[in-house]
């Protein structure tokens, strides 16, 4: 991963982001059609996006064969943004705010917390574990440093 040390929130940390949803259905399921269409395109829009720096996926371009958790209907999104700004402009703005307004049709509701952030070190890449210790650490003690939400952000480590 070629990271730049540069980050308009500190030059030293990158957020790390973990978002994971339970499919209605298979992904092969006609019901799953609508998001299986545009998840190349809403991959690439990430990754073109101002501030990506990474993202989790197969040899297949996308992480939805990745399983965090036992149950196989659980898929998972993890990547890493040079600042929480960029994160939020790419998912609160465009075709992914489109996206993310119909996902009530193809992802049923969770026990639990779906989105975690956090921040970590300039050239780490995050791990399944991590995530996963994120989005566990925010069902358990709500929004601190270690796991945080868009609602309550938190600054980097100085």
């Amino acid at each position: 991963m070629n990271v730049s040390p540069e980050s308009p929130d500190n030059q030293h940390y990158c957020l790390a982001q973990v978002n994971i949803a339970k499919a209605v259905a298979p992904l092969e399921d006609p019901a799953m059609q609508g998001f299986v269409e545009q998840l190349a395109a809403i991959n690439q829009l990430a990754e073109n996006s101002p501030g990506f720096l990474w993202r989790l996926k197969t040899d297949t371009g996308d992480a939805t064969s990745i399983q965090l958790y036992d149950d196989p209907a659980i898929i998972t999104n993890i990547s890493l943004w040079r600042s929480l700004d960029d994160l939020k402009a790419y998912v609160y703005k465009g075709d992914h705010l489109a996206a993310l307004r119909e996902k009530k049709q193809w992802f049923s509701p969770l026990n639990g917390p779906s989105l975690a952030l956090w921040w970590v070190p300039v050239g780490h890449t995050p791990t399944e574990a991590e995530g996963k210790r994120a989005l566990q650490e925010l069902a358990e003690y709500g929004p601190t440093s270690d796991a945080f939400t868009f609602a309550r952000p938190f600054p980097p480590p100085r």
